[in-house]
């Protein structure tokens, strides 16, 4: 059995981090800052997508992504939480389960967070936004994970908070759970899956009880 975990809203909280970087790549490109609310809307899509959502001409819009990269790495290990179902969610898992990562950050950043908190051992892939071309909702980084732990007839369930973790594993033809410890609200996790949860942790110990 594989089991996919999504990152920010499903592990961890970055939101501060993901907000002040942000707000300084705005700031130093002498660009009008947007509400919280609205990067907060926006926060499981790639920067590029983030940034242009905002308004941020095409041309720029790369300029943008370095300075927030710059800054987020900085701050990343500073201003980012574990979600307190986690660690008892990714130690359940991997008593039963090969384990990954498939997340729209980068992946150099988030395999340094998950060292930062002690999990990273556990996760035999991690996918992050530059190793694919095309990131979720594509199926593309699912297939990718599955095709490096050379899964044939397994069962591969992907758990997410946004509706981009859950079009992106149906995508893929693979089982999804959705959880509300992240960003996007019950009546959007609904309307593509079939199942949503508290956390991941009650996700895990729902896969479990399916294990066949």
């Amino acid at each position: 059995m594989i089991i996919l975990f999504d990152l920010d809203g499903t592990l961890i909280d970055s939101t501060e981090a993901i907000l002040e970087s942000f707000h300084n790549a705005c700031r130093v490109h002498s660009f009008k800052n947007p509400k919280d609310e609205e990067i907060v809307s926006l926060i499981g899509h790639p920067l590029d997508y983030m940034f242009s959502s905002i308004g941020v001409e095409d041309d720029r819009v790369w300029d943008f992504v370095a300075t927030y990269k710059e800054h987020y790495r900085a701050i990343s290990t500073q201003k980012t939480q574990l979600l307190e179902c986690a660690n008892e969610a990714v130690l359940n898992a991997s008593e039963f389960a090969t384990l990954g990562i498939v997340t729209t950050k980068t992946g150099e950043y988030s395999k340094i967070l998950m060292e930062h908190f002690g999990l990273m051992q556990y996760f035999k892939v991690l996918i992050g936004r530059e190793h694919v071309e095309n990131p979720k909702p594509h199926p593309e980084p699912i297939l990718k994970a599955l095709e490096i732990l050379e899964s044939i007839d397994e069962d591969v369930w992907m758990i997410g908070d946004t509706k981009l973790d859950l079009i992106s594993a149906k995508n893929a033809g693979v089982e999804s759970i959705a959880v509300l410890s992240g960003y996007d609200g019950i009546e959007t996790l609904k309307q593509h899956s079939d199942i949503v949860l508290k956390d991941a942790s009650e996700a895990v110990k729902y896969i479990k009880s399916r294990k066949k």
